[in-house]
């Protein structure tokens, strides 16, 4: 896709935003079906939503094609992504953002509402480290309303099948490598674009002097996740659908 073509309009971008995310995750819509089935499922088809570190509004972008009585919250500090979903979603009163760094102790405040039926999160908090994901574990155990539901898809690797795992990742990546070589565009080549947008050459800039390349948080196993959400207050929490590499995570309050 040429630089052109990507600033055309807030769909091509959010389009693009998908595909890059495929080139990691070829399974990603997989994730985001099963996602959607147990809040419908354990909630209901009318769900009040956090989309926690929603980016581009991937996961609401579904959300409200699949439940039209469906009402969501995008919160994320990255500004480039959030001005992708706000020009994205411009006109749709179902959905608004909010800007808020979830590391800081008092972004619960900026929320419009103080309860949630689900919040929902994918491929993002592996951002953190797992003492700020404890603490932020801790704060949406008082989010979610009795009976609703939390759910993070993300890279939760297991540790104990070493052989396993190289098999899968030297296939993963001769995957993806063919895939380069038909045009994919990778995280670094995307951002390139971003940059050379100018509606998004500003955000982008302070996007990098926020984050840098990458964060270098950590990728805790299934295992902690599902204790740690316990202790944070909910009743039940267990993975729900895994890839060779990730998982999606539910907790029950």
């Amino acid at each position: 896709m040429t630089e052109t073509a990507m600033g055309d309009d807030w769909q091509t971008w959010q389009d693009s935003w998908d595909r890059q995310q495929e080139w990691y995750m070829p399974d990603r819509e997989e994730r985001f079906r099963v996602m959607l089935d147990m809040v419908e499922a354990l909630v209901g088809p009318a769900p009040r939503v956090l989309d926690l570190a929603c980016g581009t509004g991937s996961i609401s972008d579904r959300l409200l094609k699949r439940f039209p009585k469906a009402e969501s919250v995008g919160v994320d500090l990255d500004p480039a992504l959030l001005a992708i979903a706000q020009g994205h979603f411009a006109g749709e009163d179902r959905i608004r953002f909010v800007r808020a760094d979830l590391k800081d102790p008092q972004w619960t405040a900026l929320l419009p509402y103080d309860s949630y039926d689900a919040v929902l999160t994918a491929t993002a908090l592996h951002w953190l480290h797992s003492e700020d994901l404890r603490g932020l574990y801790g704060q949406l155990g008082g989010l979610v309303r009795d009976g609703g539901v939390f759910l993070n898809a993300d890279h939760m690797p297991d540790g104990s099948t070493p052989r396993i795992d190289a098999a899968e990742r030297a296939f993963r990546h001769a995957r993806m490598d063919r895939a380069k070589e038909a045009g994919a565009v990778d995280w670094a080549e995307w951002w390139q674009l971003a940059a050379a947008d100018p509606r998004l050459a500003g955000p982008t800039a302070e996007r990098f002097a926020i984050y840098g390349e990458h964060a270098d948080g950590d990728t805790p196993s299934v295992r902690w996740h599902a204790q740690v959400l316990r202790e944070a207050g909910f009743a039940e929490a267990r993975a729900v659908w895994a890839s060779p590499t990730d998982s999606l995570v539910l907790a029950l309050k």
